[in-house]
């Protein structure tokens, strides 16, 4: 299992559009993707999971991956992050 926390510094946060970029990418691997927000969990392969965190400017978040391509899934969603939502 791996886990790596980023900083939403995206000003409107993680809405929708962003959201759908992360699930898309999520989806690419085979590993079971999680995104951990303010004590809660979501599967990070469903968007509604996603939205529901409502995840704001300057929230701390986490993403844990495990399974055969964790490694991989993890690279992946930072690379998204760091384009889209923050660092």
């Amino acid at each position: 299992m791996k886990e790596q926390s980023f900083k939403i510094t995206a000003e409107t946060g993680v809405h929708a559009r962003p959201a759908t970029l992360l699930v898309n990418k999520a989806g690419q691997y085979e590993s079971e993707v999680e995104i951990a927000y303010n004590g809660k969990k979501v599967n990070l392969k469903s968007i509604m999971g996603v939205m529901s965190l409502g995840i704001p400017t300057g929230a701390e978040i986490s993403v844990i991956a495990d399974g055969s391509d964790e490694e991989e899934a993890i690279k992946g969603i930072e690379e998204v992050i760091k384009e889209h939502l923050g660092e």
